[in-house]
């Protein structure tokens, strides 16, 4: 690393929520550390990355409707909670899309001006053979598969393989099992590198245990994602998962706007795997 290298702020809005998922319904393999019917709290997050006068938003949720339809609620809208950040989506320059799942990749209409980037593979996935089987489509919504090809005719969508320098201090890394092209982002803050590491671990206790979240598109790619996103974080708790309730509780809030909290922050209390095994909602 550079001793030039740019420090950035880290910021993640709980925007949606589950509250009906079971904490066992969160591992392929039942390794007896769950409860049978616990319920546990699963929520939804978008990220933004800011400083050195750039702004970077990392995936951009789902809509309202979409969400309802699906048995997840929205608790803000992603574009309204930039917002509170001073951030108008339509200016917006780059957005990193870690894959093409529903709950990732809506909304992409509202950052008319941004660059999307994608892993070339994830876009060849979801356009691909494999969306002829509901097993495999169900993750994807068709229309955001569509927006996300109109951006590619508009010249908006910018495709990588395989590691990509967004700016100075923020990376993309293709870290694959949940799809084939998911990228995790890897970004140089004061308290060293942190990685959102989204769906390749949905919850701490997927990686920590090696315990696979139960939707993936391969196996041994997944496990082995967890060796590639704890090599690029600088720590356990620098290593951000997609949809852990924790994450939201363990690192401070933003004061200005309350709804963010800040992972370029220490967190300001310890990971409690008991509480994720055994189902502990809010």
């Amino acid at each position: 690393m550079s001793e030039t290298t740019p420090t950035y702020e880290v910021l993640a809005l709980r925007f949606g929520t589950q509250t009906d998922r079971l904490a066992r319904e969160n591992f392929l393999f039942d390794d007896g550390g769950c409860a049978a019917d616990a319920v546990l709290g699963f929520d939804f997050y978008i990220w933004v990355i800011r400083g050195d006068d750039r702004v970077i938003v990392v995936d951009t949720g789902f809509a309202a409707d979409v969400g309802d339809r699906r048995g997840r609620r929205q608790l803000h809208s992603p574009l309204d909670g930039l917002r509170d950040l001073g951030i108008d989506p339509a200016q917006v320059a780059d957005v990193l899309l870690t894959h093409m799942h529903w709950d990732h990749a809506g909304n992409l209409d509202g950052f008319p001006s941004a660059r999307i980037h994608l892993q070339e593979a994830e876009l060849g996935f979801c356009t691909g053979r494999a969306m002829r089987h509901a097993a495999t489509s169900r993750p994807f919504e068709p229309l955001d598969v569509k927006t996300a090809v109109q951006k590619l005719f508009d010249g908006r969508l910018q495709l990588h393989r395989g590691p990509a320098e967004i700016a100075p201090g923020v990376e993309v890394h293709p870290a694959v099992g949940h799809t084939p092209g998911l990228q995790v982002v890897r970004v140089h803050t004061r308290r060293g590198w942190v990685v959102l590491a989204s769906d390749s671990s949905h919850l701490w206790a997927n990686i920590r245990r090696r315990s696979p979240f139960p939707i993936l598109d391969h196996l041994s790619s997944m496990v082995e994602a967890y060796e590639i996103v704890e090599g690029l974080a600088d720590g356990d708790d620098h290593v951000i998962p997609g949809h852990d309730p924790q994450v939201a509780l363990r690192f401070p809030p933003l004061a200005s706007a309350p709804r963010w909290v800040q992972l370029h922050e220490s967190p300001t209390a310890a990971y409690d795997e008991a509480a994720e095994l055994a189902g502990a909602a809010r």
